[in-house]
């Protein structure tokens, strides 16, 4: 291998006659005057002149064509193997043209690659392009993850990719950004199990109810750790909620401008007017709905009321009781006052206020893994109250710890989220958007950090995405979100044109910590998701299942006469628990009968079922 064709600082092109060159390998440029400079390959070809096919405005050119030929291939016959190498790190002068160029050893490029230890860092997958430097890995480094190729599990072969989280103090969040089909899902599940086995104390929103741990892996039951221990998974409304009594005028009003769409001025108005300190739900909307009442009876509904002969003492009170409100808040609108009811109610129904949040402050103080889990819809409203109030603890804390007080310890959390776009959506007002933007741009300072992932990167609010300073980008197909994470990374152009033929599991790393793109393959999780089965084997399975035990129910009876169906009938729906009727049957026994399971006897008097 060595330097052919016009170099320059940043990029060469290298050439061999015997070995086809692996895209994202390293190489080493044995140019003595540059120190050796290091470089991977971006870009790579085969060629030969009898079948050029348009190439020549490629990677081949004149000056290299002339230059291979000036020392020796046979442009006519060879089958030329071309790359384009980009340096690392730019050199103060082109490489000279000509130098040989070599595969590196492992400790050569260490530094480059390997950037914490196993133990402390977070081991995602595989670095790729490195399979060449397998013999000469350290034995630190050997065999440290398993790698799923094509269904199939397979060792490691180059080097482990391992993420320093200690690193998100200098360059906070990450972000997740990949199509359907992807695996970025699959990437989000093995970050989640690296944060576990470092007790690093995280709250995950799940909209999908797919963040379960407990199921291992076919072929992964031995690796890694026992994570039942290291999460817990609560549901709002049934496990968490929003303790009412506790919030605040205003973390009631953003908590109501979360439940539809923007509050107008007079609502908050009317929020202002109407909620008093440690006020309870009950009290609250209590005193809203009685309002409500009070306006449309108006005071002379309410007077007219009163000269009832039949109210009963307590009528006479409640009466009284909604006058008096009308006295103090009979200027409020009546179309705000109905909203903020209407509110109320809402998340009422979602059951919002039927818990608190300790059970995720208990899990993060443990260091577990919290999933919350809940529609999309709720999973937003809850976010706004659950992720401020935390950051707050945590916020102050370390205020006190600054001023020299002694606050109660609050530990750092990490906040990772699947769909963020809907969470923080670009040019639009959403419950938890100003949170989140809060602790991407402060968030460092606290120990507060943001994973976030989405499909759509170009609908996350550009201010979060400004500050993820790692991006994983797995396969886009888009050219808007393609566009997007090329301004927001330093993707190249090369690497921007793979993104839509990336296999499943395959990402660039665009990282701060490196200062550079790494191409690398996610690891083979240790659990998988409870969604993981696929519907048509799902489908076929209940088929066979309902079919065998409506066979096994009809041998009861059979034989079975066309004539006398309704007992059939009757005994079917009440074993099986189902609710046929007389003409699902028929038509039951008529499949039933062409796929072999019953045997079908046409007579002159009726058709009969039976046995095989």
């Amino acid at each position: 291998m060595q330097v052919v064709g016009v170099t320059t600082q940043q990029e060469v092109y290298i050439v061999s006659r015997d070995r086809k060159f692996r895209i994202n390998e390293i190489l080493v440029v044995e140019d003595a005057q540059l120190d050796y400079p290091r470089g991977e390959v971006v870009e790579s070809m085969s060629y030969n002149r009898l079948i050029p096919m348009g190439l020549d405005k490629s990677l081949v050119d004149a000056q290299v064509i002339q230059t291979l030929e000036q020392i020796g291939y046979d442009i006519e016959s060879d089958e030329i193997n071309l790359a384009k190498l980009r340096l690392y790190e730019e050199a103060p002068h082109p490489v000279r043209t000509g130098c040989a160029v070599r595969l590196p050893k492992f400790e050569e490029v260490r530094s480059l690659l390997v950037k914490s230890s196993p133990e402390e860092g977070m081991l995602l997958g595989e670095i790729r392009g490195t399979e060449s430097m397998g013999a000469t890995i350290s034995p630190d480094l050997k065999d440290q993850v398993m790698i799923m190729e094509q269904g199939q599990l397979r060792p490691q072969w180059g080097v482990p990719f391992i993420f320093d989280i200690k690193t998100m103090q200098q360059y906070p969040h990450i972000g997740v950004f990949g199509g359907s089909g992807s695996g970025k899902s699959f990437g989000l599940r093995v970050m989640l199990e690296e944060l576990m086995k470092l007790r690093i104390p995280t709250m995950v929103f799940d909209p999908h109810f797919e963040m379960d741990f407990s199921e291992r892996t076919p072929g992964m039951e031995d690796k890694g750790i026992q994570f039942t221990d290291c999460y817990t998974a609560v549901q709002i409304g049934r496990d968490v909620g929003i303790s009412f009594s506790d919030l605040s005028t205003r973390d009631v009003t953003e908590l109501l401008g979360a439940a539809g769409s923007q509050l107008s001025d007079a609502m908050v108005n009317v929020i202002q007017m109407l909620h008093r300190k440690r006020d309870s739900f009950i009290s609250f909307s209590d005193r809203v709905s009685n309002l409500v009442q009070a306006l449309e009876e108006g005071k002379q509904g309410l007077d007219r009321q009163l000269q009832n002969p039949e109210l009963t003492p307590t009528d006479v009170q409640r009466i009284h009781d909604l006058k008096k409100l009308l006295n103090q808040f009979g200027t409020l609108p009546p179309s705000s006052v109905k909203g903020v009811h209407w509110r109320l109610q809402r998340l009422e129904k979602a059951g919002l206020f039927q818990q608190d949040i300790r059970a995720i402050e208990r899990g993060l103080e443990q260091g577990k893994l919290v999933v919350v889990q809940g529609s999309t819809w709720v999973l937003q409203v809850f976010a706004t109250y659950v992720i401020g109030s935390l950051y707050r603890k945590r916020r102050e804390y370390k205020d006190a710890r600054m001023n020299g007080e002694e606050g109660r310890f609050f530990p750092p959390f990490v906040v990772v989220t699947d769909e963020a776009h809907n969470f923080a959506p670009k040019a639009l007002d959403s419950p938890a958007k100003s949170i989140l933007k809060e602790i991407a741009q402060e968030g460092r300072k606290y120990g507060v950090f943001l994973v976030l992932a989405t499909q759509r990167p170009t609908l996350l609010d550009e201010t979060i995405t400004a500050q993820l300073n790692t991006k994983f980008v797995f396969r886009t197909v888009r050219g808007t979100d393609i566009a997007t994470l090329r301004e927001e990374t330093d993707l190249t152009p090369e690497e921007g044109k793979r993104l839509p033929y990336l296999r499943s599991g395959d990402t660039f790393v665009s990282s701060a910590v490196f200062g550079r793109t790494i191409f690398i393959r996610v690891r083979c999780a240790y659990t998988r998701s409870p969604h993981l089965s696929n519907p048509f084997d799902e489908l076929k399975q209940f088929a066979e299942a309902q079919d065998d035990k409506v066979v096994s129910c009809l041998l009861e009876a059979l034989p079975v006469f066309e004539t006398d169906l309704v007992p059939t009938v009757t005994l079917v729906n009440r074993e099986c628990g189902l609710s046929w009727d007389v003409t699902r049957l028929k038509q039951e026994l008529e499949r039933l009968a062409r796929d072999g399971k019953l045997k079908k006897h046409e007579t002159p008097f009726a058709v009969r079922y039976d046995r095989r």
